[in-house]
């Protein structure tokens, strides 16, 4: 099938819309019907078929993903252009064309300046701007000497799709002379060693003659896991030998190493449970850190260095004369760092100091069999001696075994040995543990000797060592009293309202008749029950009040109690303030716990609130 419209691009489309100013017509149902009548009638023959624009008929039947052309060709009409081959009228480059090097030096040399070349160097090829000569003092334009030859006027090479991919396009074959005319020289020179040593000593050419018959059996036989097929004269090399075990079947753990199976190759170690040295298969990788590997890496490395400062030396072609030359660095390195260390000597002394024992001796590595036991201590020997400095150690005073700081109690310093708070005081041992209070006493003392105050604490960490009452039992004697003296009084009232009760009625009774005495007696027995009952009430209302007063009381003095501290504190830092750094005691009688809310209250009430407007008019 041949399309009779034509595929014109987008950009011609856009040019016939400006040239016109009118949209492309679309095909219409009824032209679409057309061309496909006339298609059918090309098919049966009862129409003429299609030309393209040499004149030639185009066969109806053939596909329409064939005849219709590309966008970019740019087709007028139906064509099969586009599928015959094309005409390459452009001239390709030959294979021995290629970019010239260098300067032209067939031209004669120019000795004086032309207009246009560079300024710097006198060349006609290029301008100053890209000129690659170092910049001269005095240019060629102004100098005329030492005008440089002209660059080659290089060649449009235009290379086809295989020439632009031709790896040894612009190769000269005559710079492989060179390394052959070398390898020559060294071939020459090998022959006429032999022949001069063959001269001294006759002997050696039948051992060199039984060496070579070695070599040339040697060559004949075929190596392990190659096939060698005479007709085709190839050398077909299998990658294992049958009788070895696959690499993939040493573990047949998933997870285990990797196997490639396009290379045939296991580089981590399939079995890393073993030894090494045990197994048949350890990894290709195994080998690149076995063996003398590592001693090529380093003749690889050298060649390297000594290429790089003008040693013409290759560790594949010339590896004999490689081990020489590094043999012989190695050696002067060695008598280079042996002059370096004499001389140090020589001039600042200290041989002796380096005649050391081995370091199996210096690590302590000894015979000496110590046992330990499972907790850690010793059963069996001598524990290792613990490495003493250049400082005293363990020097203690005053018949103590432990040093000031090694006990904490109760926010208080002391002694281990004897459980002393008291600093340089005289050890006397577990006497001076018995003598001590019990932890719970001393507990409580802590908490109440914060609200008596951070000054006075450090006085009496000392007494409470001599007394067994402590600030606590002081504080509740007080207010034991304090009940008693307020339960006495209220005994002595009740008392005398008893006794004014029964003297009043007693005279009513004196005074009312002997017919009203029944009567009464019942009234008194129901007003002393209610008597009774509002005591009792009247009890604990005082008795409540009295509590409530006491609370209130014992809070006025604790608060007192703090805002003394307070003020103690205050008079004991300034005049530490003012003393000398050097003469002030020693602070190990502190008081480091947290403050009660009764020191917070205090501060909160002595403390200075610079944020106050009223702060300038008032003292302090």
């Amino acid at each position: 099938m041949v399309s009779s419209g034509s595929r014109l691009p987008l950009s011609m489309l856009l040019q016939t819309k400006e040239a016109t100013d009118e949209e492309p017509r679309k095909a219409s149902r009824e032209d679409w019907r057309k061309a496909k009548e006339l298609e059918e009638a090309r098919k049966a023959g009862n129409a003429p078929a299609a030309v393209d624009e040499e004149g030639r008929d185009i066969n109806p039947h053939i596909p329409q993903y064939i005849s219709s052309a590309p966008w970019y060709y740019n087709t007028a009409g139906p064509t099969l252009k586009h599928q015959r081959p094309q005409d390459d009228n452009s001239t390709r480059s030959g294979i021995d064309e290629w970019y010239k090097r260098g300067v032209d030096t067939s031209k004669p040399l120019v000795t004086k300046y032309r207009k246009g070349a560079c300024e710097n160097c006198g060349a006609m090829t290029h301008k100053r701007v890209d000129c690659m000569e170092r910049p001269r003092k005095v240019g060629a334009k102004f100098s005329a000497t030492q005008i440089a030859h002209d660059e080659f006027i290089q060649p449009n090479i235009v290379s086809d799709y295989d020439g632009k991919r031709d790896r040894w396009a612009g190769y000269d074959p005559a710079n492989h002379r060179e390394i052959v005319e070398e390898y020559l020289k060294i071939e020459q020179a090998k022959r006429e060693l032999r022949a001069q040593k063959l001269k001294e000593n006759p002997d050696l050419a039948e051992e060199q003659d039984e060496e070579a018959d070695e070599d040339r059996y040697v060559d004949e036989v075929d190596m392990p896991g190659t096939k060698v097929d005479s007709k085709q004269r190839i050398t077909v090399r299998n990658l294992r030998i049958r009788e070895d075990t696959a690499k993939y079947l040493r573990n047949l753990d998933p997870n285990s190493a990797y196997y490639d199976p396009k290379t045939r190759s296991m580089r981590d170690n399939p079995t890393p449970q073993l030894n090494p040295e045990e197994t048949e298969f350890a990894g290709e990788n195994f080998v690149r850190y076995s063996g003398d590997i590592q001693k090529h890496a380093q003749a690889q490395l050298f060649a390297w260095e000594a290429y790089g400062k003008g040693v013409d030396v290759h560790v594949l072609a010339e590896p004999t004369k490689l081990e020489l030359l590094q043999k012989e660095y190695e050696k002067k390195k060695s008598q280079f760092k042996d002059e370096v260390k004499n001389k140090v000597l020589e001039q600042y002394g200290g041989e002796e100091h380096l005649a050391v024992p081995p370091k199996a001796l210096l690590l302590a590595q000894t015979e000496n069999y110590v046992e330990y036991s499972r907790y850690g201590k010793v059963i069996k020997g001598q524990d290792k001696p613990i490495i003493r400095s250049r400082f005293e150690e363990d020097v203690y005073i005053n018949n103590h075994t432990t040093v000031w700081g090694s006990h904490w109690s109760n926010g208080c310093w002391g002694y281990k040995c004897c459980e002393s708070m008291i600093k340089n005081s005289y050890c006397v041992g577990e006497n001076g543990k018995a003598a001590t209070i019990k932890p719970a006493m001393e507990n409580e003392t802590a908490e109440t000797g914060i609200a008596l105050g951070e000054s006075e604490t450090s006085k009496k960490c000392a007494e409470i060592h001599a007394k067994s009452i402590t600030p606590k039992e002081e504080l509740q004697e007080s207010l034991e009293e304090q009940q008693q003296q307020s339960g006495a009084s209220s005994e002595s009232k009740e008392l005398d309202r008893k006794k004014n009760s029964s003297g009043e009625s007693n005279s009513e009774s004196d005074s009312a008749p002997d017919d009203s005495k029944r009567d009464r007696s019942k009234e008194s027995k129901k007003s002393k029950k209610k008597r009774k009952k509002e005591k009792k009430r009247q009890q604990r209302r005082e008795e409540k009040k009295l509590s409530k007063k006491s609370e209130v009381k014992v809070e006025k003095d604790k608060l007192q109690l703090a805002l003394e501290a307070e003020e103690a504190n205050e008079r004991r830092a300034a005049e530490l303030l003012r003393q000398d750094e050097r003469k002030r005691p020693y602070n190990s009688m502190y008081d480091v716990k947290a403050p009660t809310e009764e020191e917070i209250e205090a501060y909160m009430l002595k403390r200075r609130r610079d944020e106050d407007p009223m702060l300038a008019f008032m003292g302090k």
